[in-house]
């Protein structure tokens, strides 16, 4: 990944009313990369790899539902620029999605920091989540959201195991209530290594 492709700026932003036009298409054209990028974990866990790519198009998504103009795009490029691979790391939206609310509610209470119990595993080691620090995604009542924001930083020689074909990388999940691994395709691999240096 290129370093000018690490941070979005104001003058990656295209107008609202142009991004409206091609909006569809846009879409489009992510939604390959978008699949690539997603990994199922367990019944109703998913991991969403972030890249340049996908931050930009929320970005413009988020402005032309708000339209907030101006000042909206310094609160977006801080929000969303954080969630941009760095060159030595994954950078992971993990959503728990249960769509009956009752199970939904039952399940995330049972879940208390679960986001510290996300890893992947490269081979023998695994990386564990580090968790954004924008609020805590646990409450006091042991409740956790259902919405992570997590980054796994690998050294140097993980980057080159991961690379690595002949290894088996997965994600997985620790917590005693949600205790599960998904193993990452070739395909997936190929598009995740493009975000290391």
């Amino acid at each position: 990944m290129s370093v000018s492709h690490r941070q979005i700026t104001p003058q990656d932003l295209i107008p609202d009313a142009e991004f409206a036009l091609k909006r569809k298409e846009r879409r489009a054209e992510l939604l390959p990369t978008k699949r690539l990028r997603r990994v199922d974990l367990g019944p109703y866990c998913s991991f969403y790899f972030e890249c340049y790519e996908t931050m930009l198009f929320q970005i413009q998504e988020m402005l032309l539902i708000e339209k907030g103009g101006a000042p909206q795009v310094e609160d977006e490029l801080a929000a969303y620029n954080p969630l941009i691979p760095q060159g030595n790391e994954l950078v992971a939206t993990v959503m728990f999605e249960i769509e009956d609310p009752v199970r939904r509610a039952s399940a995330l209470a049972r879940m208390g920091g679960v986001e510290d119990h996300l890893f992947i595993q490269i081979g023998n080691d695994k990386v564990y989540a580090i968790p954004e620090g924008d609020v805590e995604r646990t409450r006091d009542d042991g409740k956790t959201s259902s919405v992570h924001f997590l980054h796994f930083v690998l050294s140097p020689a993980q980057i080159a195991v991961f690379r690595d074909p002949g290894t088996q990388v997965m994600v997985g999940s620790d917590h005693e209530a949600y205790a599960h691994l998904a193993v990452l395709t070739p395909a997936t691999r190929a598009e995740l290594s493009r975000d290391f240096a």
